[in-house]
C-alpha cells in the first residue's frame, strides 16, 4: 500500500479522505496539517453485491401496507389451514388488516375501563367490561367466554327497593 502526499500525482486521485489529524499546537514552524489516505482500486469490479453496492433492505409486507400485525405469518396460516386450496396476495393483507383494526379496538376500550378502575394493568376484567359495554363488539363476541372475566354489574329493577316520596297524599300513612 501506497500512502502519497502529492495531490497532483495520478495515484493520489485515487486515494480518498479518511480524516485529517488536527496540526500540533503553534510552533516556530507553520505546519500543514496531515491527511490521511487509503488507496481504492477503481479498476477492479467485484462480482454479486460486494462491498461497493449495498442491495437495499427487503420491505416486510407489513410495512408496505403500514400495518403491525405480520401479513407473511397470516398467510402461512392461511396456506396451511387449508381454507382454500388457493390464497390470492391480497387475502393476507385484508385479513391482518381487519385483526389489526378490532385488537386496536379492543384494546382501547379495555385501556379505558382499566383506566376507570385506576389500573395501569388490562386484565381479563377490563376486557369483559369493554366488550360487553359495546354494542357491535358484544354482537360479536356474544358467544364468547372470557376467562376471569367476571359478569356485567347489573341488578334488576324488580330488586331495587322502591322508593317513597316525602309529602305525597299517595304515600301518606296516617297520623296527626
Amino acid at each position: 500500500m501506497e500512502l502519497r502526499r502529492t495531490k497532483d500525482s495520478a495515484v493520489a486521485r485515487c486515494l480518498l479522505p479518511v480524516e485529517t489529524i488536527p496540526a500540533p499546537p503553534p510552533t516556530t514552524q507553520n505546519i500543514p496539517p496531515l491527511s490521511v489516505y487509503f488507496i481504492t482500486n477503481s479498476t477492479t469490479t467485484m462480482s454479486g453485491k460486494g462491498k461497493g453496492g449495498r442491495g437495499k433492505k427487503s420491505t416486510t409486507r407489513s410495512a408496505k401496507a403500514g400495518l403491525q400485525f405480520p401479513v407473511g405469518r397470516v398467510g402461512r396460516f392461511l396456506k396451511k389451514g387449508k381454507y382454500a386450496s388457493r390464497v390470492g396476495a391480497g387475502a393476507p393483507v385484508y385479513l391482518a388488516a381487519v385483526l389489526e383494526y378490532l385488537t386496536a379496538e379492543v384494546l382501547e376500550l379495555a385501556g379505558n375501563a382499566a383506566r376507570d378502575n385506576k389500573k395501569a394493568r388490562i386484565i381479563p376484567r377490563h376486557i369483559q367490561l369493554a366488550v360487553r359495554n359495546d354494542e357491535e363488539l358484544n354482537k360479536l363476541l356474544g358467544e364468547v367466554t372470557i376467562a376471569s372475566g367476571g359478569v356485567l354489574p347489573n341488578i334488576h329493577a324488580v330488586l331495587l327497593p322502591k322508593k317513597t316520596v316525602k309529602n305525597d297524599p299517595r304515600y301518606y300513612v296516617g297520623g296527626c
